[in-house]
């Protein structure tokens, strides 16, 4: 089984940047995915980025623009989350996920049978 816990999240204006970081505990197998999703009050939990913990198998949202970008640090096991040229609409709760599975769609929220805690991104305009 896999804990994660996020952490990076704060207030930052409109057109700054945050890197949001996602320690995970327990086996963390190469070809497995992981996966970052955002909610916001009223909407539902919605992709952002993935990664394999290989490096591998990079995807991102259509609203990412290149903004963001996901990295993996194996000797730390732990995901990052770049986040630059923040805007308004990319205020939320966001999440990490994994799964024990190497199947499945990364973009799919059922994918993931691991999710951290949340943390807040708020950008001010």
């Amino acid at each position: 089984q896999v804990q994660l816990v996020e952490s990076g999240g704060g207030l930052v204006q409109a057109g700054g940047s945050l890197r949001l970081s996602c320690a995970a505990s327990g086996r963390t197998l190469s070809r497995n995915p992981m996966g970052w999703f955002r909610q916001a009050p009223g909407k539902e939990r919605e992709f952002v980025a993935a990664i394999r913990w290989s490096g591998s198998s990079t995807l991102y949202a259509g609203f990412v623009k290149g903004r963001f970008t996901i990295s993996v640090d194996n000797a730390k096991n732990t995901v990052y989350l770049q986040m630059n040229s923040l805007e308004p609409e990319d205020t939320a709760v966001y999440y990490c996920a994994a799964s024990d599975r190497v199947s499945g769609t990364m973009t799919f929220r059922y994918t993931y049978n691991y999710w951290g805690q949340g943390t807040q991104v708020t950008v001010s305009s």
